[in-house]
């Protein structure tokens, strides 16, 4: 039995890793967003935007891990960083 992906298969671990690479973009583009916002407040929050940009930076950090991470990892990636996004927009 080979290690292999079946050519069947083998797309879809590119797709995957599109969907993570397109989560975690848009992880970053939304702190982005929100540190110009806070940025920008008459009184900007300094404790808040140190958070978010070590948020940013953790999310820039594992986008660059993502090009060599497995499949599982991929995967979890994309899982932290779904429920991350769906965070951002509540805050």
């Amino acid at each position: 039995m080979s290690d292999t992906p079946s050519p069947e298969f083998s797309g879809l671990e590119g797709e995957m890793e599109q969907q993570a690479f397109d989560i975690v973009r848009d992880v970053v583009s939304r702190y982005n967003t929100e540190l110009i916002a806070e940025r920008r407040a008459p009184v900007p929050d300094e404790e808040r935007v140190e958070v978010l940009k070590a948020g940013r930076q953790a999310a820039l950090e594992d986008q660059r891990h993502l090009e060599y991470a497995d499949p599982q990892e991929t995967a979890r990636i994309a899982a932290a960083y779904a429920a991350r996004l769906n965070e951002l927009k509540r805050s």
